[in-house]
């Protein structure tokens, strides 16, 4: 069985460091975790891994992540991969900082990656981990706080959180969704 596993972020050094750049964190400690590496692919920098018997192709979309979709529809068809056995893993301002959230399906939440990938695959109905970033910004700032970096407190916890992240990842591909969502959510 195959999975995509999708972490959004921007590829540009710039924004190594941020908030917004969870699911490329995410994404690099899971193929860390499976021993694997990331190689500059078509729209992304992929790596192929496997966990427990499970193959998964992760990707890092190098389209940046307002043209996510284009990245994502690309791997799902290459791979002939069904749009359930793809996990997205992005940052979202809903959420305290550190805090997950799996779901089967959602809104973008005003999330531009997500509107994306909505809007390119035509269905919102694809499994999602929402990492949360916090909220602590000024009325009008969301995009300065997603694209600055985190805070030394968060930088110190954020190795931890992280992990269990691939956890869940890994959860999702050997049992399955709803065991995943059951263990990790709010976690």
């Amino acid at each position: 069985m195959k999975y995509l596993i999708a972490g959004l972020g921007n590829p540009d050094t710039h924004y190594l460091n941020t908030r917004h750049n969870a699911g490329f964190l995410i994404a690099d400690a899971l193929a860390e975790a499976c021993k694997a590496s990331f190689s500059d692919a078509r729209h992304a920098w992929m790596a192929e891994a496997s966990y427990r018997g499970r193959k998964a192709v992760i990707i890092k979309p190098t389209t940046f992540m307002n043209l996510s979709g284009k990245a994502v529809r690309y791997w799902l068809e290459a791979g002939k991969i069904p749009v359930n056995r793809m996990l997205v893993l992005t940052d979202d301002i809903a959420l305290p900082f550190g805090t997950l959230r799996l779901r089967a399906r959602g809104s973008d939440g005003g999330h531009n990656g997500l509107t994306d990938i909505i809007g390119t695959l035509g269905t919102a109905s694809f499994p999602r981990l929402r990492f949360g970033v916090g909220n602590e910004y000024f009325r009008g700032r969301q995009a300065d706080y997603v694209l600055s970096e985190w805070t030394d407190k968060e930088q110190e916890e954020l190795p931890a959180r992280i992990r269990v992240c691939v956890q869940a990842v890994q959860a999702f591909m050997h049992a399955g969704l709803p065991e995943a969502m059951n263990r990790y959510n709010n976690r």
